[in-house]
């Protein structure tokens, strides 16, 4: 009984902290007991905590996450070592093509932004660090999932494949052929799949055993930025990124 009252109360948590918004300053309660589907006073009672633990931080009527998660978040290793290795490849990228780079990893149907390095003039992108979208329906994720075991993939085909703009692939089908393509020719790309006025050309990163790390990508306008001309940049960086960590850029 005592181990599911823990795991209840861990799970409430999550459901606080997870419904913060990262375009959002303060949040008060009420509006968290709305999000999370919590009694205000479990709200009240929790935030309380995680406010004493830093986790949370009060901001005039209402709280806001605290500096510690970000504390917390700079020491998961996975995320500090690939994006340590990744920044002056992206860097590179960005200077070559003048267009915002992205580095992510997969986490379950999903990818994760690990860093972005942002162009002027780029479009208004749904991606933000440390922000999730859709793997099927960004470059990134279609870059990883081609290169991922056959479980991976299969789990993700298997699923619900949510539409992110009117162009977004949710037919399991079409995405599996268009899986293959990419693990042949070694480059993903978003044609107004996960926004609109948005394309992407991105890249996997393999590790020492050819398992895939994550993805790079180049994004930009859709009018300005032609793809087949900045693929084989992205391509390159990536394959150099991928020695830097042990591989040499090809799958098992």
């Amino acid at each position: 009984m005592a181990a599911a009252t823990d795991e209840t109360y861990l799970s409430r948590i999550m459901s606080i902290l997870d419904a913060f918004r990262a375009e959002e300053d303060a949040v008060g309660v009420a509006e968290l007991a709305r999000r999370t589907g919590l009694p205000k006073s479990t709200v009240h009672r929790i935030a309380l905590s995680l406010v004493e633990a830093r986790l949370l931080e009060r901001h005039g009527s209402g709280v806001r996450l605290g500096l510690r998660l970000f504390e917390l978040g700079q020491r998961v290793p996975r995320q500090r070592a690939l994006r340590d290795a990744a920044l002056p490849y992206m860097s590179d990228l960005r200077e070559a093509t003048r267009q915002t780079v992205h580095l992510a990893v997969l986490e379950g149907s999903e990818v994760v932004y690990v860093e972005i390095l942002a162009s002027p003039g780029g479009p208004p992108l749904p991606s933000r660090v440390g922000g999730r979208l859709p793997a099927h329906a960004t470059g990134v994720g279609k870059a990883i999932l081609a290169f991922s075991p056959p479980e991976v993939s299969r789990a993700v085909l298997d699923g619900e494949l949510p539409r992110l703009s009117t162009r977004s692939t949710v037919a399991p089908g079409l995405l599996a052929r268009e899986l293959a393509v990419i693990r042949k020719e070694g480059v993903a790309y978003d044609h107004e799949e996960s926004g609109q006025g948005v394309v992407c050309a991105a890249s996997p990163v393999l590790g020492p055993g050819g398992e895939v790390l994550g993805a790079l990508s180049v994004s930009g306008w859709s009018n300005r930025m032609p793809l087949r001309h900045v693929a084989p940049a992205v391509h390159t960086a990536a394959l150099a990124l991928s020695r830097t960590l042990g591989g040499d850029g090809r799958a098992p």
